[in-house]
């Protein structure tokens, strides 16, 4: 073979594998199986997606392993909730020498203050006569606010908004793909919204009472119109004080409510126990922190249309 043909071939190689490179997928960690459904919904064929803490799983009392710091030391894009919703982060991301961009989702939202759910719960509820749960004060692992941003549309939109931005930041080549899908994703998160309004506005105002097995549904309260009682705060790590139990008993038995509803990623005996004591039915399961393994719930925009069918369906009466 001639000189000149092996540097050609040599050439063609290079410009090949140089190919192979530019159409690498982006490698992108995203911190809980939401913020993994959104991205994967924004990326599209451009990204692989690892998500830490997978379906049915609890951020709240998640550990991270080797195997999760190395993914994250990988990466290219790091996507989390922030507003201390994920406490291991500053530890993972120390662990992982991970020094790439790390996509805040939540960023730019007005974040609810617990004192701020309370209040709005309070001027909701002011035509009844009763204590309010105050169990659900700033956890030890979270910070002055509500993590669960994501539990309002239009914040979810916003977190479209930035995920879609840091992709394309980090993958300008595909810049266009991005905007679209991120545009297309914006627009059913809209519709559903209006659906959601419709559909709660439907259910009778004394039977909007929202129960729990912890208190992760502040947005979603305060963006369609419930009241929020939880045996437990913000974490599903705390436990709450027989004080507490016998506040919530009391206040479901003075707000005659119609259900309570357990969470997909929680311990069921606190519900249980409330159910047994005060003969209200557990009017089914909703998903807050976490989406189904499969099914409807799968999905973000799935997992809201889940939970307005279980509200509707057992308070609407």
């Amino acid at each position: 073979m001639s000189k000149s043909l092996t540097l050609l071939l040599g050439a063609a190689v290079l410009t090949l594998s140089s190919a192979a490179r530019a159409e690498a997928p982006l490698n992108v960690v995203a911190s809980f199986s939401i913020l993994g459904d959104m991205v994967e919904n924004i990326g599209g064929e451009h990204i692989d997606v690892t998500t830490l803490v997978g379906p049915d799983g609890d951020a709240h009392v998640f550990s991270p392993s080797p195997t999760d710091a190395r993914a994250v030391g990988e990466a290219d894009l790091f996507v989390v909730n922030g507003l201390h919703f994920e406490g291991w982060l500053d530890r993972l991301v120390e662990a992982s020498g991970y020094a790439g961009p790390v996509v805040i989702a939540s960023q730019g939202i007005d974040a609810l203050s617990f004192d701020e759910e309370r209040e709005e719960h309070a001027n909701h509820d002011h035509d009844h006569d009763h204590d309010h749960d105050d169990s659900h004060g700033a956890d030890q692992e979270h910070g002055p606010e509500d993590p669960h941003a994501w539990q309002d549309l239009q914040n979810g939109k916003r977190y479209v908004e930035n995920i879609r931005d840091a992709l394309v930041e980090a993958d300008p080549a595909h810049a266009d793909d991005y905007r679209r899908n991120a545009g297309q994703y914006i627009e059913a998160i809209d519709a559903l919204d209006n659906k959601v309004q419709q559909r709660i506005g439907e259910i009778p105002e004394a039977n909007r009472v929202l129960i729990t097995n912890h208190d992760a549904f502040g947005y979603f309260a305060n963006a369609y119109g419930l009241d929020v009682l939880s045996p437990v705060g913000l974490s599903t790590a705390a436990e709450p004080s027989a004080a507490d139990m016998a506040k919530l008993i009391r206040q479901i038995q003075e707000r005659d409510v119609q259900a309570l509803f357990l969470e997909n990623m929680t311990n069921p005996a606190l519900l249980e126990q409330l159910a047994d004591e005060t003969g209200v039915a557990i009017g089914g399961t909703l998903y807050a922190g976490a989406l189904a393994s499969d099914g409807e719930a799968s999905t973000y925009l799935g997992m809201f249309k889940h939970n307005v069918d279980e509200l509707t369906q057992a308070l609407d009466d």
